[in-house]
């Protein structure tokens, strides 16, 4: 009996290196401090008996959070709290992590199969922003004035500063990002790009592009980004949009004809001389 329960145990702990090809990337979900998860792992009938939920914060050890084995369902000791919820379903398994904290980000991933062959079948990053850790200061937009001719792109930027270093999990989503157009004069509307720009992390900044055909001098006026990031709005103070009309063809004839009348009285003064 001792000799088929030690087999089994090398059995079991040999199919724990057996997993299906490992994908390069794995999905990123962002969540605030204080908020609520749920993470889902895809279930099918002839996986077997054996389901486990992992976590492994980065640089630590991996860490078992839920077992389901042959029908019975726990957490492990230091993630059996309230915090914590194992929903064995149909079709998935489901992990949800309530009242979140910052020592909740890591990889979340689950393993399925029988006693002697078992394999990954999903992981998810969770990035836990913690507001209050935050450096992201005010919103700067550049280029204070550009102008374009009817026709042509006008490209706005939008940086959310900060004072330290920024990575690109802390930068707010796109759909985060708003762009107003107030027209000139007192009697023009207003109005809102929502989830037309793209973004990228620098060095201390988050910044958010926004490419805008000026078709006619209607799409003309100042352009206000506004970013929503921990709660609050933080605005900037705006870009000028303005149209410029190419040069006519009979001024550049003028033009050039004035500068060679110029060079050809400045010979004759000279010559004279």
């Amino acid at each position: 009996m001792i000799r088929k329960l030690s087999a089994l145990i090398l059995l079991t702990a040999a199919s724990l290196t057996q997993t299906n090809e490992v994908p390069h990337q794995i999905p990123l979900k962002e969540v605030e401090v204080g908020g609520n998860v749920t993470l889902h792992c895809p279930r099918s009938n002839n996986e077997g008996d054996f389901f486990y939920w992992y976590k492994q914060p980065l640089g630590h050890m991996l860490q078992t959070v839920a077992t389901s084995i042959l029908g019975e369902q726990k957490l492990s000791e230091q993630f059996n709290n309230n915090r914590f919820k194992f929903t064995p379903g149909d079709s998935q398994y489901s992990l949800t992590i309530k009242d979140i904290i910052k020592e909740d980000e890591a990889t979340y991933f689950c393993q399925s199969g029988t006693a002697y062959f078992q394999s990954f079948a999903t992981g998810i990053y969770l990035v836990v922003n913690d507001c209050r850790s935050r450096t992201l200061t005010h919103v700067r937009q550049t280029p204070e004035t550009t102008s374009v001719q009817e026709g042509d792109t006008a490209n706005l930027h939008c940086s959310l500063l900060s004072n330290t270093s920024v990575k690109s999990g802390q930068c707010p989503a796109e759909n985060n990002v708003y762009w107003f157009r107030v027209g000139f004069g007192a009697s023009h509307s207003s109005f809102i790009y929502a989830n037309k720009s793209s973004n990228r992390s620098g060095n201390s900044s988050c910044v958010f592009q926004l490419s805008k055909t000026i078709q006619n001098s209607s799409d003309t006026g100042i352009y206000y980004c506004a970013v929503v990031t921990c709660g609050k709005i933080l605005f900037g103070e705006g870009t000028t949009v303005e149209t410029s009309k190419p040069m006519e063809p009979v001024l550049i004839v003028l033009g050039v004809l004035l500068g060679i009348c110029v060079i050809v009285i400045s010979i004759l003064i000279f010559s004279r001389d």
